[in-house]
């Protein structure tokens, strides 16, 4: 069985002011709770729309669909707010520290809009979940230790675009693919 190389997904970004805020959260945090986990870099903070999967190399055939689909959705401007930060479960060593937000702070253009971009792709043959399970996060650092949530200062900007992007796996390294500009 071939390596997984090449995994994909749609992701919204934060802005720079945003990304930079996140960045130095990241970093007082793991100062704070003693985490031996490096904080990632602000290229690299985003929020998952949707994952597509992961790969042994760059599925041509599923990127021509997925890019397809998504030039079909409309993207409002989509205003996202955190506020706090917990640990997710994951690996035993690898348990992803997030920034996300209180029950309700991101429901309606955020999660409607994930929504038809799941359906769009559903439509188009591709895997995807649509569901209301939907947590926007973003992952802060990857580490041992399991936090509990913690309130923070708010984290606020508005998505104007949503982007297609390839991960290098094990490589730590991002291309984009495609983006798509808000309609308003």
């Amino acid at each position: 069985m071939a390596a997984l190389t090449d995994s994909l997904f749609f992701a919204i970004y934060p802005d720079a002011a945003a990304a930079a805020r996140i960045a130095q959260l990241a970093l007082g945090l793991n100062i704070e709770h003693g985490l031996t986990g490096k904080p990632a870099g602000t290229d690299r903070f985003h929020v998952t729309l949707h994952h597509l999967g992961a790969f042994a190399g760059l599925p041509e055939d599923i990127v021509a669909r997925a890019k397809e689909a998504a030039s079909k959705v409309p993207m409002p401007p989509v205003d996202v707010t955190f506020d706090r930060v917990s640990s997710f479960p994951g690996r035993r060593n690898k348990k992803p520290f997030v920034l996300r937000s209180g029950a309700d702070a991101n429901a309606g253009a955020l999660h409607d809009f994930q929504q038809t971009l799941g359906i769009a792709l559903q439509t188009a043959g591709l895997a995807v979940k649509v569901n209301s399970r939907f947590t926007p996060h973003v992952t802060l650092l990857y580490d041992e230790r399991h936090l509990g949530e913690q309130r923070v200062e708010p984290i606020r900007w508005t998505a104007h675009e949503f982007v297609f992007v390839r991960s290098l796996l094990g490589r730590s390294q991002y291309v984009q693919l495609a983006r798509w500009l808000s309609s308003a």
